[in-house]
């Protein structure tokens, strides 16, 4: 099988996508690629089994009724969300407090932080793939999953803090996690990849988001809890892996 992972930023020139290919206990990295435009995201979805998307799919429910209300000068919903804790409701989703609760990670508000453009162009992409393949369920249980490569990596015991930026500090400590990875992960062939991989955290999220596709499809991620299922299915869910990094390689 192969799987997609998927940096996506909102400019193309800072999106990367990574395919692995999956056979026998063992995983290739069979083609990694920077400055990814929205049909090749697409064409690649369609070749693949499973896609992990770094990128919020969905927006928290409390947030359209607040902004139908301030638009039409209805004043309850607004009203509703008076506060900070109100406030907190309309920027942050179910699955981005779970996460904070499992990881301590506090993943960045699609309504109120800098993910606010990358999400708007990921809404245009699942609507491309709706039109040109099928709806895809936002909480991951089609062929698309919302994944966040720190979360990812953080429960597979691979230290990688401050990885994120560009020059020689930030290069020895993305070779040194690629080391951790390698080291923790011998059936992953990087192909040639490496220096490529060394040299951009954007590449770099590419690859774990790949290899947390393959954790989805081979049911090793923690899904929504029951109370939480039916709002996952439209403010979308992120897939953390359940499991060591060895459990990516069963059948």
């Amino acid at each position: 099988m192969r799987t997609l992972g998927v940096d996506l930023a909102a400019a193309t020139k800072k999106t990367a996508t990574a395919v692995i290919e999956w056979t026998d206990g063992a995983a290739r990295l069979v083609d990694l690629s920077l400055d990814v435009a929205d049909g090749e995201i697409v064409r690649l979805f369609t070749t693949s089994a499973m896609t992990g998307i770094d990128c919020p799919v969905g927006w928290p429910a409390a947030f359209l009724p607040f902004l139908a209300g301030h638009l039409n000068f209805a004043a309850h919903p607004v009203l509703d969300h008076d506060g900070i804790e109100g406030r907190r409701l309309l920027a942050y989703r179910d699955t981005d407090r779970f996460v904070t609760g499992r990881t301590g990670l506090i993943p960045l508000s699609v309504s109120a932080d800098r993910l606010a453009h990358p999400a708007m162009r990921c809404a245009v992409i699942q609507a491309k793939i709706a039109r040109d393949v099928a709806p895809q369920a936002r909480d991951g249980s089609g062929r698309l999953a919302e994944v966040y490569p720190a979360a990812s990596l953080k429960l597979w015991g691979i230290p990688a803090r401050g990885y994120k930026g560009r020059g020689a500090p930030e290069v020895e400590k993305l070779s040194r996690i690629l080391d951790a990875l390698t080291e923790a992960a011998p059936w992953l062939d990087l192909a040639g990849y490496r220096d490529d991989l060394a040299a951009s955290d954007d590449m770099f999220d590419a690859v774990i988001a790949s290899l947390t596709a393959r954790a989805v499809s081979v049911g090793k991620t923690l899904r929504p809890p029951a109370e939480q299922a039916a709002r996952a299915l439209t403010e979308g869910w992120i897939h953390l892996p359940s499991g060591p990094l060895a459990d990516l390689t069963a059948t």
